[in-house]
């Protein structure tokens, strides 16, 4: 029996531990098998887990595998770019519902802090600045759970979009 080389190209990715065994199953749909995962020494926002992962260099298909693999990580990305827009517009709503509360509760304390203290102003300045400061929590509540709702229906149609990339993927190979 004689034992015949095979050469092997290697692939690194980082990824969230919640989405490593998501993506371990789609890479093996393009012919990569996993070769370890490692977690320790990561900084802080840049993945979880770096999966590592071998293929063939001879494996058949190649280039069909590496179309559809660019495919599933822009779509990968897309998802993790959706993620992240579902918290943009509730803090830009939030943030600018503090700053206005900040703008009128700094009139409120320059109405009581001028030379004539002019008391009602101050009042009528600080009703609106405590609102602007106990509104952002509400607002940024509400904006989220709108924008979930709107956003998670894209992602799951980029979900279907993977695994009909992985099932295309996984004939070819």
């Amino acid at each position: 029996m004689e034992n015949e080389y095979i050469a092997y190209e290697y692939k690194e990715v980082r990824a969230e531990r919640k989405d490593a065994v998501m993506l371990t199953d789609c890479y093996e749909c393009f012919g990569w098998e996993l070769n370890g995962e490692f977690s320790e020494g990561l900084e802080k926002g840049k993945g979880d887990v770096v999966l590592r992962f071998k293929r063939a260099r001879g494996i058949v298909n190649k280039a069909e595998l590496t179309r559809l693999q660019r495919n599933f990580e822009a779509c990968v990305d897309e998802i993790v770019r959706l993620e992240k827009s579902k918290k943009t517009m509730p803090r830009l709503l939030a943030w600018t519902i503090a700053l206005v509360g900040t703008a009128f509760m700094a009139g409120s304390t320059f109405a009581i802090t001028a030379a004539e203290p002019k008391v009602l102003l101050c009042i009528l300045l600080a009703i609106p600045g405590f609102l602007g400061w106990i509104l952002p929590y509400f607002a940024y509540k509400k904006g989220l759970d709108k924008e979930t709702l709107k956003v998670n229906s894209l992602i799951e149609q980029k979900y279907d979009e993977i695994y009909e990339l992985c099932e295309k993927g996984n004939k070819l190979r």
